[in-house]
């Protein structure tokens, strides 16, 4: 089990590090805990190998029946989905047998790359009118997108966004997740649900702001969500930039590194750590950044809520939206 808590530990320490943190406080506890973790691996680690003929350890029973478990699977999936379950079962049951962790990365990117490119996206025109007229029309266009249905998968919807067309602030996100393509809706899961609720602290409801993606329809993989490809984002963008159009909102907010590339253009030298809170432009829109819920909901520590708590202040003082003593105050004594 140790094991398995120090590679979740890691996977976090990276993702921190890619966000662009530099400094993680430990107080005496877990610092202990962390040493108790690399004394006991240690200890496997320079254990002896069975001798010959020796009846196999347990741990090697697991790894041998893994590995014939998985080849098995392999005939059944495409090989990187096969080696991509592969590896992280094999991590997780026998961390020392797993494949190094350049091979791993090397898979994951591969996942993430579609099988076609996709073609360039189809120029269009708003008719003429009011907001309501165009968005309907737009709205219309994207959900008959045939490059949007292609990778819907059957019975799910494609997702457009939604909320008040006048409204001064709009917040962008990546792509839709498991509960969006089923409602055709953004943010009605779990990261949603925190949304709405920041939404809520800011003294605002879902029904004053406007919601949308970088993406229309959910990223294809056997499980779960992926970050999309910078080519649909590319092919997306274009329906995004025409509901910002319609909207004209004073201020976007983007969530996650993911809307900033698909807003920003890909820069492999960001870090999400080191320009969130920080203002920009989209175009002749001041642009926020800060994380995503999600991320909030598997990483963050109340400090980590008190930074994106402070950007959502900087938003509401651009807006020229009230701020309390009380909303100054929430997580005001994180460390």
């Amino acid at each position: 089990m140790n094991h398995i808590l120090a590679q979740t530990l890691k996977e976090e320490l990276k993702r921190l590090l890619a966000e662009g943190e530099e400094f993680l406080p430990l107080d005496d506890a877990s610092l202990s805990s962390l040493k108790a973790i690399a004394a006991k691996a240690s200890a496997q680690k320079n254990a002896p190998a069975d001798a010959p003929g020796q009846k196999k350890s347990a741990n090697a029973h697991r790894r041998q029946k893994l590995y014939e478990t998985e080849d098995a699977e392999a005939a059944r999936l495409p090989d990187n989905l096969a080696e991509i379950k592969f590896v992280e079962k094999l991590e997780r049951l026998a961390p020392e047998a797993a494949p190094a962790e350049e091979k791993i990365l090397k898979v994951k990117q591969n996942q993430t790359n579609p099988e076609a490119p996709l073609p360039k996206p189809q120029p269009f025109i708003l008719p003429e009118g009011d907001k309501n007229l165009k968005w309907n029309f737009l709205r219309e266009l994207v959900l008959a997108d045939p490059v949007c249905n292609s990778h819907v998968k059957p019975g799910k919807k494609v997702v457009f966004g939604i909320g008040n067309l006048d409204a001064k602030i709009f917040f962008c996100g990546e792509a839709p997740g498991a509960d969006e393509e089923i409602q055709g809706e953004p943010f009605v899961g779990r990261a949603g649900q925190l949304l709405t609720k920041i939404i809520g602290a800011m003294g605002l409801d879902r029904s004053q702001v406007y919601i949308g993606n970088i993406m229309n329809w959910r990223p294809e993989i056997e499980r779960g969500n992926r970050p999309p490809t910078q080519e649909e984002m590319e092919y997306c963008l274009p329906y995004l930039k025409a509901q910002i159009d319609i909207v004209q909102p004073e201020i976007i907010v983007a969530l996650g590194m993911t809307a900033v590339h698909g807003l920003l253009g890909f820069d492999p030298t960001r870090r999400l750590g080191k320009i969130r809170g920080k203002w920009t432009k989209f175009g002749e829109r001041d642009l926020m950044i800060t994380y995503h819920p999600s991320f909030l909901l598997q990483y963050a520590s109340a400090a980590m809520k008190r930074l994106v708590w402070e950007d959502m202040m900087a938003v509401m003082e651009r807006a020229g939206i009230p701020i309390s003593q009380k909303q100054r105050g929430y997580y005001a004594g994180a460390k």
